[in-house]
């Protein structure tokens, strides 16, 4: 991929998601919300780049990726009317469904068409399949480690409006219960480990789940940043003060460190 393709590949994007644009005042707030995640996805993807010394056509190939990884997330909103892929479909395989229809990827060479779609697809999966192997398995790795940056920042910035001004998709209508957490969640979070999607029942465990994914980022850059950033400890003031909660978070912010 050269750097023409890219920038093919961004006026395309620019281009698609405008009629999505078309819609009520709730709509337009959530298909705004993964406008902007997708942009931020594709920074977070150069400062990865950078930080982990790729080459330039393996920063296009990543910047690529970056900007496709949720394209599915467009048609997903319009048809159901939410980001859960669990009521609706899959977003990762809805991109694939989108990339392929409009044919955009048909101007780069075959293999790194495939490999551009494999990190698509799987960028949203609990783990990478143990099958996959480099340069996939890296791919994959970056786009989930630069997605996650960003998720922090969207999760954190809709808890800071009132729950009127949120996008109504972006907590993915949990109950919003301050006093609320399972127990469950806190176990998975204290163990070191994912806390499980399907735990998840208020809005308190799913801040547990997301402070749960420092353990599943890959790179040093990404840890760096996320500490630059400061979103765990913005996290973690949401959430109830209790000493079990507490001592789990911190564990997971030393993890970071190690």
């Amino acid at each position: 991929m050269n750097k023409s393709q890219l920038d093919d590949l961004f006026s395309w994007f620019d281009r698609y998601v405008e009629p999505f644009l078309n819609t009520d005042r709730e709509g337009i707030k959530n298909i705004e919300l993964k406008i902007v995640h997708t942009h931020k996805v594709c920074a977070a993807m150069s400062l990865l780049s950078a930080g982990e010394n790729l080459t330039e056509n393996e920063a296009l190939t990543a910047s690529a990726i970056a900007l496709l990884h949720d394209v599915g997330r467009f048609p997903q909103y319009r048809r159901w009317r939410t980001f859960l892929d669990s009521a609706s479909d899959n977003h990762a395989r809805l991109a694939i469904d989108v990339i392929r229809e409009e044919g955009i990827l048909s101007s780069i060479d075959h293999s790194e068409q495939l490999l551009i779609e494999e990190a698509v697809r799987f960028h949203n999966l609990l783990a990478p399949p143990a099958r996959i192997q480099s340069p996939t398995r890296q791919y994959i790795n970056l786009i989930r480690d630069a997605d996650k940056l960003d998720i922090w920042r969207v999760f954190i910035e809709q808890l800071a409006q009132p729950p009127e001004e949120r996008a109504s998709a972006a907590t993915l209508g949990l109950p919003d219960l301050p006093g609320m957490v399972s127990e469950q969640c806190i176990a998975a979070l204290s163990s070191g480990s994912i806390v499980p999607l399907d735990t998840i029942t208020c809005l308190n465990d799913f801040k547990l789940l997301l402070i749960s994914w420092v353990y599943d980022l890959t790179y040093p850059t990404s840890r760096r940043i996320l500490l630059e950033r400061g979103y765990i400890p913005a996290l973690a003031a949401t959430l109830p003060g209790r000493a079990d909660i507490s001592e789990a978070v911190s564990r997971a912010l030393a993890s970071l460190s190690a």
